[in-house]
């Protein structure tokens, strides 16, 4: 299915054996701003740049580049592993996995920077990097402030699909084991109920919703926690595959959306759909959220209160969710001579 201009942003999760105590953030520490100052001055002018013009283009492409620096960094840290195509071992990469596939995107925005980098500073700037400073701006293009990136980030030299699996949360994920895989990861409950302010802005497939609109359980048809309007609109958005609807759809030539398992694309926030704001949380608050596994933020005794907070201030979530962002950049990153530095980003060298 073509995706269009648009992209799904979905839970993201690392999942691990060992205690909450035991893990840190691997090399974090070692990043710092300015890391290119000496050695390619010009490279946050060239990922901007491109950003810029490609969301200008395609306003989906700034929730597709979010969600790809997320899936990276959430399997096995952010080293650019996600945009490999293949390894020298031949298994499946990241990309390849059922958690990826169809949805992913803004894998040609990293192409076009890397090849921009690569005339004027060979060799030099990391895959990694180029993410994080694409991610960075892809996060300004969407309405909040620009933020300094700490850079220094290694290529990895693997990506496999089954790495993948366990480390990714779908949308019927209990707030318990997201919270859980994240604090595993060295990060927060509340970092975690920030990051997820990224569902604001892009669009989610049906195939994630239409439980909540006509088999959320055996009591109850509708998800009890979906408000009653909110669900009807989405029950348009997203026909039952036996409706009236669904079918005058296919007569008229609409329908071939039934034919994808996917499904069609709704938008996360109907209201903003490409502003990165707390509106997420009002619309948790109002029991409008479009995935289960966020909506249950808003009444779990662990994240309640802070959904509270978030909804109630756009400035402090904005401020917390670059934070966020850049502890997010720090996970089990490769550094100094570890890794390398790939001369094409779907490839190792």
């Amino acid at each position: 299915m073509a995706l269009g201009c648009v992209t799904i942003v979905t839970i993201f999760i690392f999942c691990s054996m060992l205690h909450a105590s035991e893990v840190t953030i691997v090399g974090g520490n070692s990043l710092h701003v300015g890391f290119y100052d000496n050695t390619c001055p010009q490279v946050e002018k060239i990922v901007a740049d491109v950003v810029d013009n490609a969301i200008s283009e395609d306003r989906g492409l700034a929730a597709g580049l979010i969600r790809l620096f997320f899936h990276d960094c959430f399997v096995n840290g952010c080293d650019a592993s996600i945009l490999l195509d293949s390894t020298p071992s031949g298994e499946p990469v990241e990309k390849e996995s059922p958690a990826n596939g169809k949805t992913i995107r803004g894998l040609e925005i990293i192409d076009e920077i890397k090849d921009q980098i690569e005339e004027q500073c060979p060799a030099t700037v990391s895959c990694a990097d180029i993410l994080a400073f694409a991610t960075r701006d892809a996060v300004v293009h969407s309405g909040l402030s620009n933020y300094p990136v700490p850079a220094g980030r290694r290529d990895g030299l693997s990506s496999r699909s089954a790495d993948v699996l366990g480390n990714i949360f779908g949308p019927k994920s209990s707030v318990d084991e997201i919270a859980e895989g994240f604090i595993r990861k060295g990060l927060t409950v509340e970092e975690m109920v920030v990051l997820t302010g990224a569902h604001s802005i892009g669009k989610s497939h049906c195939k994630f919703i239409k439980e909540r609109l006509y088999n959320h359980s055996s009591t109850n048809t509708k998800d009890p926690n979906l408000d009653d309007a909110h669900a009807n609109y989405l029950s348009r958005k997203c026909p039952a595959r036996d409706s009236l609807l669904a079918e005058f759809l296919g007569k008229i030539g609409l329908g071939g959306f039934f034919v994808d398992e996917l499904g069609n694309l709704v938008d996360l926030d109907e209201v903003t759909p490409v502003i990165l704001d707390n509106a997420f949380y009002i619309n948790l608050l109002h029991r409008r959220s479009l995935l289960q596994s966020d909506q249950a933020m808003a009444f779990h005794p662990r994240t309640s209160e802070i959904v509270q907070r978030m909804a109630a201030d756009q400035r402090g979530w904005s401020k917390k969710f670059t934070m966020a962002m850049n502890q997010l950049g720090r996970l089990d990153v490769l550094t100094g001579e570890q890794g390398e530095i790939r001369k094409n980003c779907r490839a190792v060298n």
